[in-house]
C-alpha cells in the first residue's frame, strides 16, 4: 500500500512539471519586461512559444515511450528540460528567452504524457479512475503554489525562478528513475518510425469516440486555463493586485480542482459516466453564467470575481478522470500514443488561447467570461455525442 502511494506521488510530481513551468514565472512578467527591454506582448510570446512546441512534441513523447520504454523517455526529456531552464535563467535578451522556452516546451511534456500512460499501465478499471483522480488532485496543487513560489523567488531575482525549475526537474527525474517500474517491457514495444507514428495517429484520431472525448477534455480545460494565461492582465490590471498576490486566484481555483478530484474519486464505481458528466456540465454551466453576470456588472472585487472561476473547477475536475481513462481505453495497445494524442489536443487549444484568444478578450472581464462560456459550450456539444454520455443510468462505469 505504501509503495502504491509512492508511485502515485511520483506520477503526480511528473505531471506537475508543466504547470510549474507556466505558472511559476507569471508574476515575473513586469520584471522580465524591464530587465530584457521587452513589451508585455513580447513576454506573452514566451508563453506561446513554450505551449506550441509542447503541444507538437506531445505527439511524439508517447510514441517514443512505446518504442524505447517509459523511464528512458522521462530521463531524456527531463535532462533536456534542465539545460533549457538554465538557458532561460541566463538569457540576456527576450530572443534568447524565446529560444530556451521553445526547448522547454519540446521536453517538458515527457513527464506529463508518460505519467498518464503509466497510470493506465499500472492500474485497472475503477482503481485506475481513482488513481487518476488522486494524481489529478495532487497535480492540482502545483498551480496554486507555483505563483506563490515565483513571488517569493522574485525577492532574489527572476532568474531564481528558472533555477528552481531546473532543480525540480532534477529531483523528480531522480525519483522517477528510483521508484517507478518500467511498464513497457521490450517484448511489447513498437518500432519508432515516422510511418508507424503516422499510422498510429491515423488510428487513434480516426476513432470517433477517442476524438470526441479528447476534444471535450481540451475544451473544458481551456475554459479555465484562459484565466491562467490572462492572469497578469486579469489580476494586476482588472483586479488591482500585485505580482506577489497571484495566490488570490491560484489558491481558490486549485482548491476547487482538488475538491472536484476528491469527489471524482468518491464517485468512481458508484455512478456511471453519463451521471457524472451530466452533473459536471450542469455545474460548470451554472458557474460560467455566474461569472459572466459578475463581469458584465463590473463587480470587480477580487474575491467575488475569482469565486465562480474556482467553483467552475469543481465540475472540471469532477469530469476529467472518467473522460481521460475512457479515452485511453480506446487504444490499449498503443496507450502511450493515445496519451500523447490526448495531451496534444489539450495543449493545442491552450496554445490557441495563449496566442489568439487571451490577447483578444483580456481587455475586458466580460470578454474572458464569454470566452469561458464558448469553450464550455464546445465541450458540451462534443461530449453529448459520445457513447460514454449515452450510457444507460444503470450501466457500470
Amino acid at each position: 500500500m505504501r509503495h502504491s502511494f509512492l508511485l502515485v506521488y511520483v506520477l503526480a510530481g511528473l505531471t506537475a512539471l508543466a504547470p510549474f513551468t507556466i505558472d511559476t514565472y507569471l508574476p515575473a512578467f513586469p520584471l522580465l519586461e524591464r530587465d530584457l527591454g521587452a513589451t508585455t506582448v513580447e513576454i506573452q510570446h514566451s508563453l506561446t512559444l513554450y505551449l506550441l512546441p509542447y503541444a507538437l512534441m506531445t505527439l511524439f513523447h508517447g510514441a517514443i515511450s512505446d518504442a524505447i520504454g517509459r523511464i528512458t523517455t522521462i530521463r531524456w526529456g527531463l535532462a533536456v528540460f534542465v539545460l533549457a531552464s538554465i538557458g532561460c535563467m541566463l538569457a540576456p535578451n527576450v530572443e534568447t528567452l524565446w529560444a530556451m522556452r521553445v526547448l522547454q516546451g519540446l521536453s517538458a511534456g515527457a513527464g506529463n504524457v508518460v505519467a498518464r500512460a503509466m497510470v493506465r499501465d499500472l492500474f485497472q478499471g475503477v482503481e485506475a479512475q481513482r488513481v487518476m483522480a488522486t494524481v489529478q488532485m495532487l497535480f492540482g496543487i502545483a498551480p496554486a503554489i507555483a505563483p506563490i513560489i515565483g513571488g517569493w523567488l522574485l525577492g532574489i531575482h527572476w532568474q531564481a525562478i528558472f533555477g528552481f525549475l531546473a532543480l525540480y526537474a532534477l529531483i523528480i527525474g531522480w525519483a522517477a528513475s528510483r521508484y517507478l517500474p518500467e511498464t513497457m517491457p521490450i517484448e511489447k514495444r513498437t518500432p519508432l518510425s515516422l510511418g508507424n507514428v503516422c499510422r498510429n495517429y491515423q488510428a487513434i484520431f480516426g476513432h470517433r469516440e477517442f476524438s470526441l472525448l479528447v476534444t471535450a477534455i481540451g475544451a473544458n480545460f481551456s475554459a479555465f486555463f484562459l484565466y491562467v494565461l490572462a492572469s497578469p492582465v486579469f489580476l494586476i490590471h482588472h483586479l488591482g493586485l500585485s505580482s506577489q498576490q497571484f495566490a488570490w486566484m491560484f489558491m481558490p481555483t486549485v482548491a476547487g480542482m482538488v475538491l472536484g478530484s476528491w469527489l471524482a474519486k468518491r464517485a468512481a464505481g458508484r455512478y456511471n459516466g453519463r451521471q457524472i458528466l451530466r452533473f459536471a456540465y450542469a455545474w460548470m454551466a451554472l458557474m460560467a453564467a455566474f461569472n459572466l453576470v459578475i463581469s458584465l456588472l463590473l463587480l470587480m472585487h477580487p474575491a467575488l470575481s475569482i469565486l465562480p472561476i474556482a467553483l467552475f473547477n469543481v465540475g472540471l475536475a469532477f469530469a476529467m478522470p472518467i473522460l481521460s481513462i475512457t479515452a485511453l481505453d480506446c487504444h490499449p495497445k498503443i496507450r502511450g500514443t493515445a496519451a500523447s494524442g490526448q495531451a496534444f489536443v489539450q495543449m493545442l487549444l491552450s496554445t490557441i488561447s495563449a496566442g489568439l484568444i487571451a490577447p483578444l478578450v483580456w481587455h475586458h472581464p466580460a470578454g474572458l467570461a464569454v470566452a469561458m462560456l464558448g469553450y464550455l459550450l464546445l465541450g458540451w456539444l462534443v461530449v453529448q455525442r459520445t457513447r460514454l454520455f449515452m450510457q444507460k443510468p444503470d450501466s457500470p462505469l
